[in-house]
């Protein structure tokens, strides 16, 4: 199913409250000035800066 694109217009960065894109493959959202990937699993962002993966 994916991430609904409403729901990636609206999320932001929970470190630096930037934008976020949406990975190559869509497993994470990306924030390049923080050079975090944040996982999507189950189809549900995972918003929290201590799971987040260093790119």
């Amino acid at each position: 199913m994916g991430i609904d694109k409403e729901l990636l217009e609206i999320l932001v960065c929970p470190k630096c409250k930037g934008d976020l894109g949406l990975s190559e493959n869509e497993d994470g959202l990306v924030c390049k000035p923080c050079a975090l990937k944040f996982p999507i699993k189950e189809d549900i962002p995972i918003m929290l800066i201590e799971e987040a993966l260093p790119l």
